[in-house]
Parts: C-alpha cells; sequence; structure tokens
C-alpha cells in the first residue's frame, strides 16, 4: 500500500516540506485545491524530489476547461518527469455557479466528456492524433503547431477522479486511471456501492482491477495520550459533521443507519452553527469513519479494514512523532 502526505500552499516552505516527505519513505505529495491554487506547491516539490508522484487531491475540474487542464497536467508531467497525477473532483453546484461563475449540469456525464476531451487533446499532443472532439458540453477541434507543446517525452499525466456517488463512480472506473474517495466514506459504503459501481466501469471500458488505483484519504484519529486522541476526536467529529451537512452525501450516512440526522446537519450548517453539528455525531459513527487508537495500532487497523481494497491512503496524523509516522509508513509501505 502507497501512503501519501500534503504540502502546503507557502511556496517558500514547500521544497523542503517536499524532500522531507520523500526521505520518510512517502509514496506521494498531494495539493488540495481550498484557498490556494493547488498546482503551484507541486511544481515547487517537482523541482526539490526525485521519485514520488505529485497528485493534486484535488483540482476541481468545472472550474476550468479541458484545455486548461490538459495544458497545465501536461506542464507538470514534463517538469516532474513523468511524476504527476491529476485528481479532479467537481465541486457541488453552489461553488460552480455562485463562487467560480461557470455553468453545471449533469455532473457525471459532463465530467466523463471532460476527461475523454482531455485525452484527445493530448493524443493530438503526444500521438499526432488530430483533434476532433465534439461533445454535448466541450469541443475541441483546433490545434495549431504554436500552441502545440513539444516537451513530450513524458507523455500525458495519469487521471484520477474523486467521487462519492455510483454514477460518478462508474464514470471514475470507465475513463480515470484511479479513483480517490472520499475520507467521508464508511467501509461498508466502499464495499457495497463504490466497487460495484467502479466494475460497472471497468466493463463498460473493458479495464482490468489491476489496471487501476484506488486511493482512500481516510480519517484516522489518533495521539500520544487520552487526552491527545479525544482532541483528535472532537475534530473528526467536526468534519464528519460538515461533509454530512452536503445532501448529496446522504446515501453514505445511510449505510450505517444514520441518514435521519443529514437534513439536519444540513439546516444547523446554513444557520452557521458548525460547533453544534459535531454534537449529533456520536462515538459509533467515529469508529465507521475513522481508524482511532494509538499510533502503534493505526497500520494495521488500515491494513485489516482496507488492506485487500485500498491501494494508497492518506491520514492527517496530529500529535504524533515523526519516528511514529515512518513506522506507521514503513508497515503501510510493506504491506
Amino acid at each position: 500500500m502507497k501512503i501519501d502526505g500534503g504540502v502546503g500552499w507557502e511556496l517558500d516552505k514547500v521544497g523542503a516540506q517536499a524532500q522531507e516527505l520523500e526521505g520518510m519513505g512517502y509514496s506521494g505529495i498531494s495539493t488540495a485545491e481550498t484557498s490556494h491554487d493547488p498546482f503551484f506547491p507541486l511544481l515547487v516539490a517537482a523541482q526539490n524530489t526525485q521519485k514520488v508522484d505529485l497528485m493534486t487531491s484535488i483540482a476541481v475540474a468545472f472550474s476550468r476547461t479541458p484545455m486548461t487542464l490538459a495544458n497545465i497536467g501536461h506542464d507538470l508531467n514534463a517538469a516532474s518527469n513523468g511524476r504527476f497525477v491529476l485528481g479532479l473532483g467537481s465541486q457541488i453546484k453552489p461553488h460552480i455557479t455562485k463562487r467560480f461563475g461557470m455553468p453545471w449540469s449533469a455532473p457525471a456525464a459532463r465530467m466523463r466528456e471532460f476527461i475523454l476531451a482531455m485525452r484527445a487533446i493530448w493524443a493530438n499532443w503526444h500521438s499526432g492524433e488530430p483533434l476532433e472532439f465534439t461533445g454535448k458540453f466541450y469541443t475541441h477541434t483546433l490545434m495549431t503547431p504554436f500552441f502545440a507543446p513539444t516537451n513530450n517525452e513524458h507523455g500525458a499525466p495519469r487521471v484520477y477522479l474523486a467521487a462519492v456517488g455510483p454514477l460518478m463512480t462508474e464514470v471514475a472506473g470507465e475513463v480515470a486511471d484511479g479513483i480517490i474517495i472520499h475520507a467521508f466514506t464508511t467501509e461498508k459504503y466502499l464495499r457495497e456501492t463504490t466497487l460495484p459501481a467502479l466494475e460497472r466501469g471497468f466493463k463498460k471500458a473493458g479495464k482490468k482491477r489491476e489496471d487501476f488505483e484506488i486511493s482512500y484519504p481516510l480519517f484516522v484519529v489518533t495521539g500520544r495520550n487520552e487526552e491527545e486522541i479525544a482532541k483528535a476526536k472532537v475534530a473528526t467529529r467536526r468534519q464528519i459533521a460538515f461533509y454530512g451537512s452536503t445532501p448529496a452525501y446522504k446515501p453514505v450516512l445511510e449505510s450505517i443507519g444514520a441518514g435521519e440526522i443529514q437534513s439536519d446537519l444540513n439546516a444547523m450548517s446554513k444557520q452557521g452553527r458548525w460547533e453544534e453539528m459535531a454534537e449529533l455525531i456520536d462515538e459509533e459513527m467515529v469508529q465507521a469513519f475513522a481508524v482511532t487508537g494509538e499510533p502503534h495500532t493505526i497500520a494495521e487497523q488500515i491494513i485489516t479494514r482496507y488492506g485487500d481494497v485500498v491501494d494508497r491512503t492518506s491520514a492527517a496524523y496530529a500529535h504524533i512523532s515523526k519516528e511514529d509516522r515512518a513506522r506507521i509508513i514503513a508497515s503501510l509501505t510493506a504491506a
């Protein structure tokens, strides 16, 4: 199992952070698109590392166009000598339409076409195939030599797709190279909903499971003592409550018989009652979503619960030493 670690957005610190993670044995370095651009830190990381994968987890697809991301993906893959993974996500309608000012419709169908459009662009640049992509949402039929990149020795990057619902998950299985499972996922939902949807996607594309990677950045609650574990658990409850307030994620709560709290979480989020929302997340729910315990138990728990399914993972290990992190990484990598 591969294990990934994250770097921050402060570009003057990213190089040292990336070197440290690679030195500790991490398999990949990831960034997220929150309050800053997710691509700039990975360019710095590429210049300061040799082996680790460099991944966006995630970049928002629908705030951009296939051509825009084809350019960025190509350039980062070239700069990293073929180590870049373009991890994409759809975001939700209010953010796409109200924050980014971009169109929203049929997210799974649009995402499928988005990725296929990028692949058509890359095929033009890397294989010389005519650019003749005409779809319902995107059209790309013009490419002249002046606008085509020439540093093509590393080809196109791998594309991973973040998915929760079965339709988007099926799209991931069909047109992506891997899936980024949302942290807001239970083992039951993963096995009973996610995996069957992936298999449907594989079947459509004639792909095999071994040609695909499953990445799961799961919740981990750990610390050096009971006080630190309790503090980490509070933070995790808040995260679970935040994600649980999203209506599209209700089926995940339903997988553990907790679907009835989704409407309460949603209503409280609209009222700004963020602290109170966490009180609805009981201990049983925390255990369903998170791996919990002292540092020396974490790797074994992850392997026991997900070792037969997950190819790579990541987690925030608050309050534990570098030595403990290194032991977790070594155990997971060996598994």
